[in-house]
């Protein structure tokens, strides 16, 4: 075999190992680099409410999803919890008070403000509310993701 020979057919498998790669579920992005800027996120929802923004993956699947909510002034989340795996939270703006339990007791509620990161076990009841103003919170976890309200006692 000449030298021309084992190179275009080490080029030939590394195109065709890509392309295997790109072709399998989920592999696609992670063979490209995503870059968001603050001007491309757009949040979408209801006004008045939580809205959301998805920067990575899909959180309908089972897969890893990166997310922003923005929660509106005044916001209360009441008792709920999420059956999200690895569900991490980090604070970008504003302050989030935030309490681990199954029932609203503004008395445990703590002041989470930027740069907090905290995680939501799966399944575990929790509740917040958005005091001050505006809060912005990036998450990231493996979904499916959802909202499970706690029934009042």
């Amino acid at each position: 075999m000449t030298r021309f020979s084992i190179v275009s057919a080490l080029a030939a498998g590394i195109s065709l190992s890509a392309l295997l790669i790109a072709a399998q579920p989920g592999r696609a992005e992670e063979a490209a680099a995503i870059v968001k800027q603050p001007g491309e996120i757009t949040f979408s929802g209801l006004a008045g409410a939580p809205q959301t923004a998805v920067l990575y993956g899909d959180p309908t699947k089972a897969a890893l999803y990166v997310s922003r909510t923005k929660f509106p002034a005044g916001f209360k989340a009441m008792p709920h919890s999420h059956p999200d795996a690895q569900r991490t939270i980090v604070i970008l703006s504003g302050t989030l008070y935030f309490a681990n339990g199954d029932t609203w007791d503004e008395t445990k509620l703590q002041p989470y403000g930027p740069g907090t990161f905290f995680t939501e076990p799966t399944g575990q009841p929790h509740f917040a509310w958005a005091k001050d103003g505006d809060v912005i919170a990036q998450i990231s976890a493996i979904g499916p993701t959802g909202i499970n309200p706690v029934k009042p006692k």
